[in-house]
């Protein structure tokens, strides 16, 4: 008689994930000779984890089973995949693959005709083409062969949106000039058109991972996938494919900062989300990488948590496939520790206060990668959030499609240095002022967007510089561009904070903030760069100015305390019940030269006084 087995959680539904890989490799020819049968069942029963993600195939493409349409590792002993299946299902845990899609390695070694071709014209060794045949000879039938013959849950995929890049394949080019009109592909940033070119090849990418997306399902109906970070600060806008959910592996080290931002990234997209934290550390370069305290981690988990959000911990395998029970104690602690705050948190919905801007149009003009926000596009718009939050904002990071529609929702808009808006965007923004909003303009080049609206006649162009932010009491430090302006008279502008060439409160100043009524609401604008600026090189002298600024243009917050700046602040609603969620942010975390640590700064008193409808007041009670 056959027994039936536990049901599993959906991908979908789920909180909390143990992750493991090891990107199988050519020399990777011991897997299966260690046996990890026990060690998962012990793991499975003292974890008590929704899902378990392992490895099936990472970048070089080997897979670490014994595929019949994929790329074996060579000498893989016995089919270490049926053991994960067996035991995850045994307890009703779901079983997901880490597969890395588009970063291929072993198949392009096999296959060159598949890959993306640089801009000299070159096949890629590492990164197939999104407009190959790739996903239809290779990754599908893979993909298929896993739930049919192993019986998976589904599929994490890796190595995707962030691995690709602009593609010179020749029916690319041909593709593109058809399209467009331009003859002459643009091979470098500099070169006329680049921008076009790269946004053809994005729409390449959205294209190719609905195309995997739904054929996967009509094929294997059930399963449930993800791309690794589609739809995030990597890739933003609206979601155009049938993921089932949405995911990625925050950075290792600077890892609280990472989640807060990431977070807010994924919480509106309208999608279950959860992030990956590493449970080592470490700067990149660096090799030799250490693992991560419980106190560390439940940090970072306090994070992703207070979002509404489900987290995993990734653990590697040895490199023979199997995995260490000496992780297991860690992984415990970390499933109570997000386990006893799962009611509270997970689904939650913020409740509005704070829109900050990231506006995917200015986005994808800056960056010169397909999709990937690693050469410093989003300093502004992390350290802008870093120092809203360090002034107890609630704060909810916005793209332009998520925001228009429902401005009016939120009391304060901030635009964080973005130098675009599409027109349409700025004239729904200034309605929004008109209507009785507070939009906070932050950053030269955004100014200047503005300048027309603030009543208000640019000077030359913005220029970089050391100038010195004052405003009260206060003088702070602040490296970057400045754009000078002049004030007409009878302007409805006023001046409330100046700028110095030196810090020297004597010094020669000009006007470098300020701030109209518009309608029944207000426009502020700051006429220098400040989020990029701290978001390395933080001050409190910033961080009391930009209070001064709160002070004026947003006057009743929904919560309003006294305490730390070092309280990260998320209003949230579960259900019926307002929930305030604040996380202990203080630590060396963001020090590139501390790895790991295992203690934190106590924070408090705290006095927290919640603005409420006299309706609410009438029923509220402490718990």
């Amino acid at each position: 008689m056959k027994v039936s087995q536990p049901l599993r959680l959906p991908r979908s539904r789920s909180f909390f994930g143990i992750h493991f890989d090891f990107h199988a490799n050519a020399d990777s020819n011991q897997i299966g000779t260690r046996p990890f049968a026990q060690t998962l069942e012990k793991l499975i029963t003292e974890v008590r984890p929704d899902y378990v993600q392992c490895d099936c195939k990472g970048h070089p493409g080997y897979s670490s089973y014994p595929t019949k349409v994929g790329n074996a590792a060579p000498n893989i002993q016995g089919d270490p995949l049926k053991i994960w299946r067996r035991v995850t299902a045994k307890h009703g845990v779901s079983l997901y693959m880490h597969y890395s899609g588009v970063w291929d390695s072993r198949a392009l070694a096999l296959h060159p005709e598949w890959a993306r071709h640089d801009e000299k014209g070159q096949p890629d060794p590492k990164n197939t083409s999104v407009f190959g045949p790739y996903a239809e000879l290779f990754l599908l039938p893979q993909l298929q062969e896993l739930r049919e013959v192993y019986g998976v849950d589904g599929y994490w995929i890796d190595g995707e949106c962030w691995a690709t890049c602009q593609d010179y394949r020749p029916e690319v080019i041909r593709a593109f000039r058809q399209e467009t009109g331009i003859k002459t592909v643009p091979r470098r940033p500099e070169d006329p058109h680049f921008f076009k070119f790269t946004e053809f090849c994005r729409r390449g990418f959205r294209k190719y991972l609905s195309r995997y997306v739904d054929a996967i399902h009509a094929r294997c109906p059930g399963v449930e996938v993800a791309s690794n970070w589609a739809f995030s600060s990597f890739m933003p806008g609206p979601v155009t494919a049938e993921v089932d959910f949405l995911s990625g592996d925050y950075t290792l080290i600077d890892s609280v900062n990472s989640a807060r931002l990431e977070g807010r990234c994924l919480m509106h997209q309208g999608k279950p989300w959860d992030l990956m934290a590493w449970s080592f550390s470490s700067v990149w370069e660096d090799s030799c990488r250490s693992s991560k305290t419980a106190l560390q981690l439940k940090q970072e988990a306090a994070m992703v948590l207070a979002l509404g959000g489900g987290f995993q911990l990734y653990f590697n395998q040895r490199r023979d496939g199997s995995i260490k029970e000496e992780d297991i104690p860690i992984m415990s602690e970390l499933a109570r520790f997000c386990r006893e705050r799962q009611k509270f948190c997970h689904g939650a919905k913020s409740v509005p206060q704070v829109a900050l801007l990231y506006s995917t149009a200015a986005f994808y003009r800056l960056s010169k990668r397909i999709f990937s926000p690693w050469d410093g596009e989003l300093n502004a718009l992390h350290g802008t959030m870093n120092a809203l939050l360090n002034q107890h904002c609630a704060v909810d990071i916005l793209s332009e499609h998520q925001l228009s529609g429902r401005m009016e929702e939120f009391p304060l808009i901030v635009i964080p240095e973005w130098a675009y808006l599409e027109p349409e965007f700025k004239k729904e923004l200034l309605d929004y002022v008109r209507k009785g909003g507070s939009l906070f303009v932050s950053g030269a080049k955004a100014f200047g967007l503005f300048a027309e609206d603030l009543d208000i006649k640019l000077s030359g162009e913005p220029k970089e510089q050391n100038a010195w932010l004052s405003l009260d009491t206060q003088m702070a430090g602040m490296k970057g561009l400045v754009q000078t302006f002049e004030i007409p008279k009878g302007s409805a502008s006023k001046v409330w904070a100046h700028v110095h060439p030196r810090n020297d409160r004597d010094s020669t100043s000009q006007p470098v903030l300020v701030s109209r009524r518009l309608g029944r609401g207000r426009l502020t604008g700051l006429a220098m760069d400040f989020g990029a600026r701290y978001r390395f090189q933080r001050t409190a002298q910033a961080s009391k100015i930009l209070g001064v600024i709160l002070s004026k243009i947003f006057p009743q917050p929904l919560l309003q305390w006294e305490g730390s700046d070092l309280v990260d602040l998320s209003v949230m609603r579960q259900g019926k019940d307002l929930m305030l969620h604040l996380v202990n942010t203080s630590g060396p975390h963001d020090n590139r030269n501390c790895y790991t640590v295992d203690e934190l700064t106590p924070l408090g008193p705290l006095t927290l006084s919640l603005r409420l409808p006299k309706t609410s007041q009438k029923n509220c009670k402490q718990t």
